[in-house]
């Protein structure tokens, strides 16, 4: 398979900044949302599992929690993939099964990214053992601190602006292996720069969006516990309901010193509070996946149709 040419600078940020369109996606949106929840559920129970010294179930949970966050994330590119080059969608449960048939290429394209750092980092290894013999030590030394000082961060560049924002959206648009590794080299050897800005300005728009979402939850939360002293007559801590907000539970408030009520209407808000902060950060997590497969697509060149 060969990889196309590259796209307008101008018309990729547009395509970027049209990303906060994948919070209206509803079958990503309720994927994602799943995902996090099971996920969330798994670490949850492989914490009792470890508190009851049950160490096997705990790492059986964990595995499975993370199994669940990453082949729920690759169904959720997938959906929204389909949604960026103006396709018609597919199923979920369509997209989940693609997810597991070709999830491990992600994890391929990432072990080879990991084994090129390692093989630079032995490099730079053997020129700094170099720098102890005794003549030209000092000489090595001096070549090799500003070599090693750009190649590491060089590599950490890849990284996180070509590596890692690519990868998923190439398999996720049926790319293999090679051809994924093909457009990450040639991507990072002649547009890395552009594609480091436009990684940034993505993290921008999902910082924000995120930004938004705690906002909604904080004014609303505060409200709610105001409304539910007043209305309902409930002696629930306001603190207990915020932490609910953002994720946390009664194993966590008791040791953090806040005031938790241990009653049924307590639990219920801890409930619902989860729910609003699992759907707080899957918008984000929308936004981003959205805007990965948009910078994929002006990589390779391609035409974006209205969706």
């Amino acid at each position: 398979m060969s990889i196309p040419g590259r796209g307008d600078p101008l018309a990729a940020l547009a395509r970027l900044l049209a990303s906060v369109e994948a919070v209206r996606h509803g079958r990503a949106l309720y994927t994602l949302l799943f995902t996090f929840s099971t996920a969330g559920l798994l670490l949850a129970m492989a914490g009792s599992s470890m508190q009851a010294e049950s160490q096997g179930w705990a790492v059986l949970q964990g595995v499975a929690a993370i199994a669940v966050a990453f082949y729920g994330s690759n169904a959720t590119g997938m959906l929204l993939m389909d949604q960026a080059r103006g396709r018609a969608g597919r199923e979920v449960a369509d997209a989940v099964q693609q997810a597991l048939r070709t999830g491990h290429r992600l994890l391929l394209v990432m072990l080879a990214a990991m084994l090129a750092v390692v093989a630079v980092l032995g490099v730079l290894a053997a020129g700094l053992y170099a720098a102890r013999l005794p003549l030209v030590g000092p000489f090595v030394f001096a070549g090799m601190v500003p070599l090693g000082v750009v190649a590491v961060g060089l590599c950490v560049l890849v990284l996180a602006a070509v590596v890692g924002p690519l990868a998923g959206p190439a398999i996720w648009d049926g790319l293999d292996v090679r051809t994924t590794l093909r457009l990450l080299v040639k991507q990072a050897r002649e547009r890395l720069l552009f594609t480091a800005l436009m990684v940034s300005v993505l993290g921008a728009m999902t910082a924000a969006v995120g930004a938004l979402s705690t906002f909604v939850v904080v004014s609303g939360g505060r409200a709610v516990s105001a409304l539910a002293v007043l209305v309902t007559g409930v002696e629930l801590p306001p603190q207990q309901l915020m932490a609910g907000l953002f994720g946390f539970g009664l194993r966590s408030l008791g040791p953090a010193g806040a005031p938790v009520a241990q009653t049924p209407h307590g639990v219920a808000a801890l409930v619902g509070g989860g729910m609003v902060f699992v759907l707080a950060i899957a918008l984000p997590g929308l936004v981003y996946l959205r805007g990965v497969c948009a910078l994929y697509l002006s990589v390779i060149g391609e035409r974006r149709r209205s969706v």
